[in-house]
């Protein structure tokens, strides 16, 4: 079974940066692309970023293109979202997310395509 386990949210202002790491166990981690998605208060979840098994292909959301990077580490089971530049429009609880297999990477924005999620991690960013 796959588990998922997320950290690195706060409170930060306007500006700084944060790292959100994610871990997967249970299964061999360079098996799944991994994606991102939030969720601010009285919205839906929406996709941030994806990235495929090897970290050769990443893509993101238009809000956060040249702001976020998704990395990974398949020697570490860990997936990373790095934020900068961030804006009071970025709070939201951050998700990450296994998909089911290296064939759904092409649909990596639809959520139903995902078969483990993290806790979730809040980040608050203040003016």
């Amino acid at each position: 079974q796959v588990q998922l386990v997320e950290s690195g949210g706060g409170l930060v202002q306007a500006g700084p940066f944060l790292r959100l790491p994610c871990t997967l166990s249970g299964r061999p981690f360079p098996t799944y692309p991994m994606g991102w998605f939030r969720q601010a208060p009285g919205t839906e979840r929406e996709f941030v970023a994806a990235i495929n098994w090897s970290g050769s292909s990443t893509t993101y959301t238009d809000s956060v293109k040249g702001r976020f990077t998704s990395s990974r580490d398949n020697g570490k089971n860990t997936a990373y979202l790095q934020m900068n530049s961030l804006n009071p429009g970025d709070t939201a609880v951050y998700y990450c997310g296994a998909l089911r297999s290296v064939h759904y990477y092409s649909d990596y924005n639809n959520s139903g395509t995902y078969s483990a999620w993290g806790q979730g991690t809040r980040v608050t960013v203040s003016s």
